[in-house]
């Protein structure tokens, strides 16, 4: 027992920490009858019971109760220290821990409490101290060394840290944890040499183990070496050309080269293990993401996703994150098809079927969509963005009711995302104006407003729709105007905005408006035929002519547009 801990245990009485450092408290014992006797094991009982349906304070109550009684009585000490720990009260958990560990010294399960509080609180002095006597209760467990060296070495005491490592070389033998720890200890002592000579004595020991060169390879990584980093792992590619964890940490040094050619090279040829766990692939594809605006690195990681499916067929990850890979290469349709290859693998990962729905709809697929958001929802019925994605797709093949239906589950389900509820009450107020309820259509787009005021998307459907209803026309205005604000040099918004301005017979303005859409939009024929009337208006009428005709050849068909051309004159 290590001298900072003085336990003294004399006719019933234990000594304990306390908060002085090093100075014992007793914990004093008392004789317990046998009424006393048979209240504390009812308390225990009752306390147990409580902490197993989670009702901490209650639970702590009987603990406190059988303290009271019997203040020795570690058993009670031990768990109400446990159930302050859980409710990060951390204070009272250690005094009571330390008074268990105190009376029953020999018990590891109280000092690995207690080790877990000083964790927490960061006190590694007496962390140290603990550790101390866990190794005296168990000298074979060897767990306890390395975590005493760790909380040396955190604390600085690489020295001592490094005694702590020759004995368990001395007691356990090697390993490459004691290998890898003691490397920790000598690069933050600043001592690579140290390092390099035990890892080649090592190699020379046992040419065939690739750790020690990994290892090595990593000192010379660190130290900047990279041509030593190079020759020490290609000299160990050349004794096992199948360690896939070589490959690897080639492919690292080459790519700190910029040999980007090497890297992916060296890592094709690891991704064809199937060995090497999907986890760690999956991880170095995603790493490649925020670099994809060059193409070579697009080009080769699609590569590298392709290898993964090929390597793992029957794991949905493979198949996921070449999803993944391909629809950040703008590959949608090969995406899609690796999205539901994962599917048809494990149809549970709720992630994947939203990228699905969101394929399909931007593609404009909405009987796919319907289709599969069924199932998704079938599987998650809670989900908001399911609901959306289904309900789009119910709208664009006019199935409007049951767009809204779709559309006020997902408002009812998604409280926080304010982007998200924005878009689903604008999508209700098209639905609802589709199907000429304009007065819940004005209030879905009020409620969208409310909650992104600059949806700019929101600000020219709503404006468009009013001014179609000559109703409210100025407020239809400045909503267009402020959506070209937002998003300059859109067509559709410029051709709202011409029209509410023709319809405020503001026919000049309108003109201007029109004709900004036109220039970047020529062959819109709703645009030609506004065109048209605002020329007309303005006593263009041949002009207007033209345009009318223009707007029918380019696909336009209405019994108003055909009256126009007919009679040659404007009409609603």
């Amino acid at each position: 027992m290590v001298r900072a801990f003085l336990f003294l245990l004399i006719l019933g009485c234990g000594t304990s920490f306390a908060q002085k450092k090093n100075a014992p408290v007793f914990v004093v014992g008392r004789i317990v009858s046998a009424d006393d006797s048979l209240k504390i094991k009812q308390y225990f009982y009752e306390g147990l019971k409580e902490k197993t349906k989670q009702n901490f304070a209650e639970s702590g109550k009987y603990f406190q109760q059988i303290i009271e009684i019997d203040p020795s009585n570690h058993a009670a000490l031990y768990e109400l220290a446990g159930l302050l720990h859980s409710q990060n009260q951390e204070k009272d958990a250690e005094k009571y821990a330390r008074d268990a560990v105190t009376v029953s010294a020999d018990n590891k399960w109280y000092w690995l409490l207690l080790a877990d509080i000083y964790k927490k609180t960061r006190n590694i002095d007496q962390l140290v101290l603990v550790f101390n006597e866990l190794i005296r209760i168990n000298p074979m467990d060897e767990d306890y060394y390395f975590d005493k060296a760790n909380a040396l070495f955190i604390q600085n005491k690489n020295t001592e840290a490094e005694k702590v490592y020759d004995d368990i070389e001395k007691r356990f033998g090697s390993s490459e944890e004691l290998v890898t720890a003691r490397q920790r200890v000598y690069q933050k002592q600043g001592n690579p040499e140290k390092a390099t000579t035990e890892l080649e004595s090592l190699i020379s020991k046992n040419p065939a183990d690739m750790r020690n060169y990994l290892n090595l390879s990593e000192v010379y990584l660190k130290a900047g070496n990279i041509n030593k980093t190079l020759e020490i792992l290609n000299k160990a590619k050349k004794i096992n050309p199948g360690d896939s964890y070589v490959r690897l940490a080639l492919a690292d040094a080459y790519k700190s080269q910029g040999k980007n050619t090497e890297a992916f090279s060296e890592l094709r040829k690891a991704f064809s293990d199937p060995l090497l766990n999907i986890d760690a692939k999956v991880q170095i594809m995603l790493s490649f993401l925020p670099e994809f605006k060059d193409p070579n690195i697009r080009k080769e990681t699609v590569a590298l996703g392709e290898i993964a499916t090929q390597t793992h067929p029957a794991e949905p990850k493979s198949f996921s994150v070449y999803g993944d890979v391909l629809y950040q290469d703008r590959q949608l349709d090969n995406a899609k098809k690796a999205y539901k290859k994962a599917l048809e693998l494990n149809n549970q990962v709720y992630q994947i079927w939203e990228q699905v729905l969101n394929i399909e709809v931007s593609q404009k697929d909405y009987k796919g969509a319907i289709t599969d958001g069924e199932e998704a929802l079938s599987l998650f019925p809670n989900q908001a963005d399911l609901y959306f994605y289904t309900a789009i797709a119910y709208a664009q093949t006019q199935k409007h009711e049951k767009a809204i239906s779709y559309l006020k589950n997902a408002a009812s389900l998604e409280v926080d995302d304010k982007v998200l509820l924005s878009q689903i009450y604008s999508s209700l107020g098209d639905s609802y104006n589709n199907l000429k309820k304009f007065k819940e259509s004005d209030q879905s787009y009020e409620k969208a407003l409310q909650l992104n005021p600059d949806n700019a998307y929101v600000l020219n459907n709503y404006a468009y729709y009013l001014s179609l209803r000559n109703e409210n026309l100025e407020k239809a205005a400045s909503m267009s105007k402020r959506s070209n604000e937002l998003e300059a040099g859109n067509p559709s918004f410029e051709d709202t905005y011409a029209w509410v301005l023709f319809k405020q017979k503001k026919y000049k303005d309108a003109r201007v408006w029109i004709e900004k859409a036109i220039k970047s939009n020529k062959d819109n024929a709703t645009q030609l035929e506004h065109y048209g009337d605002i020329l007309f208006n303005l006593g263009e009428k041949e002009m207007a002519l033209e345009q009318w005709k223009s707007a029918k050849a380019k696909g336009e068909k209405s019994d108003v547009l055909e009256k126009k051309i007919y009679e040659k004159k404007y009409m609603e």
